[in-house]
């Protein structure tokens, strides 16, 4: 027996092609459709609105398909109350749990709509009734405690999806998910103001940072912005510091002389006694204490009182004393860090780039710099909508960047 549910959409679905992705959606998960309503706006401005009537083999089958189709913003046009159920184990949901995205969400509950706090894709919402107030909130499963309150089902939840004025405001210029074929000068004053805007709103501007950074000699104009206030959470791995403190104690990155661009003799031993170095001091703020480290990021991040949180992986040598080795307490440092950012820059780093917006609201403006457009097409292929992609050198562009927004640093390279 089928089951269905009439759903609807409203956005700028003609230009973005997210119509054409809710239909492949319905086909992918082997569901049916039948458009019962399509206004299309007139203008350019004007948003278009969808109602759709859509089934399923089962009611399982359909709720999954509900879920999936909220990724992109559709939603049940009489979505009825949430479902709650227990967790029986700690680390697992019940069967039924409502896999979360990144959208701002509302779940009903007792005929209230209650919005959830820190929207995050693929966790589970827990209900907290303790208190005076209810309180719903994203959970990652391994978070999840017995006896917690799961929202199971699509029913009761509505997302709403963030506009994308075609032409205005500070992306209007990425209307696709990569730039690489427009005026790199344009690129880096709507990045610059995207900054300004949040910095303005008393927002904290977030960057994702790989070694590249260091590699391509961008590590000064990096510390410019440090000072000037426009870098105040850094996520980055073992990597990006390591060459950092290489780079101002040795001046080399993996051996390589920055100023001259060749390596020099012992180099290869340069990152290993960085690492070694900082180990003994007990930690990256201590060598800045002790006087051991003078100049470079993580020296400006320390003395500007700025926060960082460096997670490694399994390639890495050392590491830092300040390294995260257990990936879940760091994603966990990671998470507590995203208050009040609003904005986040992504530099020459797919692996945390990935990781940084698998956490992050959609609401938050993402913008990714890399070389490599496969870094922007893997962050919108894993659920990061408002991803935009500028593919270019890393050091020219954070060098630009920097001569845009402070002025000290652009009469100093004048």
């Amino acid at each position: 027996m089928h089951s269905s549910e009439t759903v609807e959409i409203t956005g700028h679905l003609m230009d973005t092609g997210i119509l054409s992705r809710v239909l492949d959606d319905i086909r992918e998960y082997e569901g049916d459709y039948v458009i019962d309503r399509f206004d299309v706006g007139h203008d350019a401005h004007d948003t278009s609105h969808a109602v759709i009537t859509v089934s399923a083999e089962d009611d399982d089958a359909l709720q999954r398909l509900l879920m999936r189709l909220q990724t992109r913003g559709v939603n049940q046009v009489e979505p009825g109350e949430s479902h709650v159920s227990l967790a029986e184990m700690d680390g697992v949901f019940p069967d039924n749990f409502y896999s979360t995205t990144n959208l701002e969400t509302k779940v009903r509950l007792a005929g209230k709509w209650v919005k959830v706090d820190n929207p995050e894709m693929d966790c589970g919402l827990i209900v907290d009734d303790s208190g005076e107030k209810v309180r719903i909130y994203t959970l990652p499963m391994a978070d999840v405690k017995a006896g917690m309150k799961v929202v199971c089902g699509a029913d009761g939840i509505k997302v709403t999806i963030p506009l994308q004025e075609s032409g205005g405001g500070s992306f209007g210029f990425m209307e696709s998910d990569v730039s690489s074929e427009k005026p790199q000068a344009v690129l880096v004053r709507q990045v610059a103001e995207g900054m300004r805007e949040a910095k303005a709103q008393g927002k904290k501007v977030l960057w994702v940072g790989g070694p590249g950074v260091v590699h391509t000699g961008a590590a000064p104009a990096m510390v410019a912005l440090v000072n000037a206030g426009f870098v105040d959470v850094l996520f980055a791995g073992n990597a990006l510091a390591t060459h950092d403190i290489e780079s101002a104690l040795y001046g080399t990155s993996l051996g390589v002389d920055l100023a001259m661009g060749r390596g020099v003799e012992h180099g290869h031993e340069h990152h290993i006694r960085a690492l070694n170095t900082i180990r003994k001091c007990g930690s990256i703020k201590h060598s800045v204490e002790q006087g051991v480290l003078t100049g470079g990021i993580m020296h400006a991040l320390v003395t500007q009182d700025k926060e960082f949180v460096l997670v490694g992986s399994v390639r890495d040598d050392g590491p830092l004393p300040d390294v995260y080795t257990d990936v879940i307490e760091g994603q966990r440092a990671m998470r507590a860090k995203l208050e009040d950012v609003g904005f986040c820059l992504m530099v020459a780093t797919m692996l945390h780039s990935v990781a940084t917006g698998n956490i992050l609201p959609a609401s938050i403006p993402l913008v990714c710099v890399d070389i490599n457009p496969a870094t922007v097409t893997k962050l919108a292929d894993r659920g990061s909508s408002q991803a935009r992609g500028i593919v270019t050198d890393v050091g020219l562009f954070l060098e630009q960047l920097a001569i845009e927004l402070v002025p000290e640093y652009r009469n100093r390279r004048g």
